[in-house]
């Protein structure tokens, strides 16, 4: 990160008025973002974020940092041009469920195989929320909205499932009004070498109320999802008295101190081991038969595009005879016409 500085999160702040709807899940997360950026001492001018477009791509105009508010589905190729000219800036892409993961979900798996350190922030609130309410890539298999009126036919995308199938060396995620949750993953993912992925399970009060509340309300979040942290026992429950175990070739939930159950039996996480398989099955957990997993599920080590690219670079130049663009038209065959 940056040299010391003493910066709070207003100094991200730009002078733009916030035009996201009351009680949008996404001030939550521009909050979030904001403390992130101060508690790592990041400088703003070193900052760009860059986004796609729907509601979240607002993002960059309320930044007090270098942005771009891109095209649909493109700010994957936008982030990636900009950290390959200028590794030493900290890029962040801001999109939506729609944004990356249909008109941009080919940019969206080619930014996370090529491991570019940029930092994704991906706003799934299951719908297309700026064009009114359309069903989106990860809306459930039945919703009903303004271009399903009988429910949708398909089955949605599972963020977590498609980055890890794409190579994706970090993956985690949070809720929107889950702040202190939020701020903590934004930074392990700032600090991550490569893409890393973080989903914000965020809520459209307009076109999809409470679409997360199974899991997110107060009376059930504790039995509903689990708070992965590297190191630890996967532990749950209002009581903390829930774990994960395993079942064969499954994960199974258990209660510890019944059916044989003991504190022993409860997995540790690891979420830098290579090894993706365990990340895949926590990532896909879903309720009720499981908690949603939240906080980072992998965070492993790679090599990241833009290090190489710069190696490659620095290789060549100190290989090569031709240094001057005169030398470099001069240089192969050459004719002179008279």
């Amino acid at each position: 990160m940056s040299e010391q500085c003493e910066l709070k999160f207003s100094d991200y702040k730009s002078d733009l008025s916030v035009r996201w709807c009351p009680g949008c899940g996404d001030h939550a997360i521009l909050n979030s973002v904001q403390k992130a950026m101060a508690n790592l001492k990041v400088k703003p001018h070193d900052v760009a974020v860059i986004s796609g477009i729907g509601c979240s791509s607002r993002f960059p105009y309320y930044m007090n940092t270098y942005g771009f508010h891109t095209i649909h589905g493109r700010a994957a190729a936008v982030a990636s041009g900009v950290k390959v000219a200028n590794p030493d800036l900290h890029v962040w892409e801001i999109t939506g469920d729609g944004d990356a993961l249909a008109i941009g979900g080919n940019h969206f798996i080619h930014l996370i195989r090529r491991n570019i350190d940029i930092n994704v922030i991906l706003f799934n609130n299951q719908i297309y929320g700026l064009t009114k309410g359309q069903y989106s890539p990860t809306s459930k298999r039945g919703f009903i909205s303004k271009t399903s009126p009988f429910g949708t036919v398909e089955d949605p995308f599972r963020p977590g499932e498609l980055a890890l199938g794409a190579r994706g060396q970090f993956f985690a995620r949070t809720v929107d009004k889950e702040l202190k949750l939020s701020v903590e993953v934004m930074e392990e993912a700032a600090k991550h070498k490569g893409t890393s992925i973080v989903e914000v399970l965020q809520n459209c009060v307009i076109y999809n109320d409470r679409t997360h509340e199974a899991i997110t309300d107060k009376k059930h979040k504790l039995d509903r999802t689990i708070i992965l942290k590297h190191g630890e026992k996967m532990i749950f429950g209002t009581n903390g008295d829930k774990g994960l175990v395993m079942d064969g070739m499954d994960i199974k939930a258990v209660t510890i101190g019944q059916d044989g159950y003991t504190m022993d039996d409860i997995l540790v996480h690891d979420a830098q081991t290579q090894h993706v398989s365990m990340h895949r099955k926590l990532a896909n957990m879903d309720y009720p038969e499981l908690p949603v997993a939240l906080g980072v599920i992998r965070s492993a080590e790679g090599l990241s595009y833009d290090e190489s690219v710069k190696k490659q670079v620095e290789d060549v130049q100190e290989k090569t005879s031709i240094h001057t663009f005169e030398e470099l038209v001069n240089s192969g065959d050459v004719w002179e016409v008279k």
